[in-house]
């Protein structure tokens, strides 16, 4: 009997379903929804140490829909991280692992690039209670005059140099989340795993302008008349965040051998799940999904995944983890293949041997004649 239970940096998750850091993890009441509800870990909506700067606005998400207007393909978000006192949400940690002990609670937290402040958030964190760390270096939108997020995700020197503070003083697994808003996911991931970091995170959510209302004439989401670029998710961006992935797992396979690869990007479905694990996921985030059909819907990925490890004759995640990255080629070997399989064809069928199991005793006169015309 297949089973979604999984160890990941030493934390035991009963299935690899995260919720990945945003509403659906803001506050204890939705937290503890999703440890009731069967999510395997749940990562906070990012805190930062001074809260009293975030302010968000509304309306803060947009909506793109299919033709027929019946689905959510695509979603975008101007929201920053918790606006919620620092202080609070410690509190809440320490509940959290209070009422669910065997819960794996992940904090998310961004900061300044400042030493003192990394090192605080983490030994406060740490200090209530959380199992793991995952760090924002990718919030393409949030507070980047303060040099936080992507701001920081996209220079792998200074993403580098703060992963250093932080696993000097951290004492339990960290995650670095990855921006997809670079040509190369790569360098960051390279950089935050050299300084340290046990795992990656990726992707966070793509720099976007979802659209232009034709009769206003105003882009969206609109606040007092105007906006600004936003975050892109939903499973739109599932290629995009399955390409990423890939090119991290090939990453993490040849340099960073164990080391954990958390996927994130579209998942609404066991298959979907699947189709990142099969690209080096240890785990699979969800967010946006979350926000669309609601925490019970981990119960029917866990079912589809289970139906397709069954299917397959998979019996632990472990049996398919990283599978089809072997598949990836570059497009020259892909043309000397077909270029070669071709030729083989055309010997065949003009009835040529190309090999020594190729003889046969009937036709033996037929394919010696076959060769000598070559």
């Amino acid at each position: 009997m297949p089973t979604l239970a999984t160890t990941v940096d030493g934390l035991q998750l009963p299935n690899p379903f995260v919720i990945g850091s945003g509403p659906p993890g803001t506050n204890l009441k939705v937290i503890q929804r999703a440890f009731k509800e069967g999510w395997g870990a749940v990562i906070a909506k990012t805190v930062s140490l001074d809260a009293s700067k975030v302010v968000n606005v509304g309306p803060r998400y947009a909506k793109l829909k299919s033709a027929d207007g019946n689905e959510v393909i695509g979603w975008e978000n101007i929201e920053l991280i918790s606006d919620r006192p620092f202080e609070k949400g410690l509190d809440e940690f320490k509940e959290c692992k209070d009422s669910y002990p065997d819960g794996v609670l992940i904090a998310s937290v961004m900061e300044e690039f400042n030493k003192d402040a990394w090192c605080e958030i983490i030994e406060r964190c740490q200090d209530a209670g959380v199992d793991g760390f995952e760090l924002n270096f990718s919030c393409p939108h949030g507070l980047p005059e303060r040099k936080m997020g992507a701001a920081m995700g996209q220079d792998p020197a200074i993403l580098e140099e703060v992963c250093g503070w932080v696993n000097g003083v951290s004492k339990i697994p960290v995650w670095a989340k990855m921006t997809p808003n670079v040509t190369h996911i790569e360098d960051p991931g390279r950089a935050a795993l050299k300084a340290g970091c046990e795992g990656l995170a990726a992707i966070n959510t793509i720099r976007s302008v979802m659209g232009v209302d034709l009769e206003t004439l105003r882009p969206e989401p609109t606040v007092e008349g105007y906006t600004t670029p936003g975050g892109y998710s939903s499973k739109a961006v599932k290629p995009i965040a399955l390409r990423m992935v890939m090119e991290l797992a090939q990453m993490i396979r040849a340099e960073f051998p164990g080391r954990s690869l958390s996927a994130i990007g579209g998942v609404e479905s066991g298959q979907d799940a699947a189709q990142f694990i099969l690209l080096g996921g240890d785990t699979v985030q969800v967010c946006t999904g979350v926000m669309k059909f609601g925490y019970p819907v981990v119960r029917r990925f866990c079912d589809e995944l289970l139906e397709f490890m069954e299917k397959k004759g998979f019996e632990t995640l472990d049996d398919f983890k990283g599978h089809s990255l072997q598949y990836f080629t570059t497009h020259a070997e892909l043309v000397r293949m077909q270029t070669e399989r071709k030729a083989k064809d055309a010997a065949k069928k003009a009835g040529m041997v190309t090999a020594d199991s190729d003889w046969d005793g009937d036709d033996f006169v037929k394919q010696s004649d076959g060769l000598a015309r070559n």
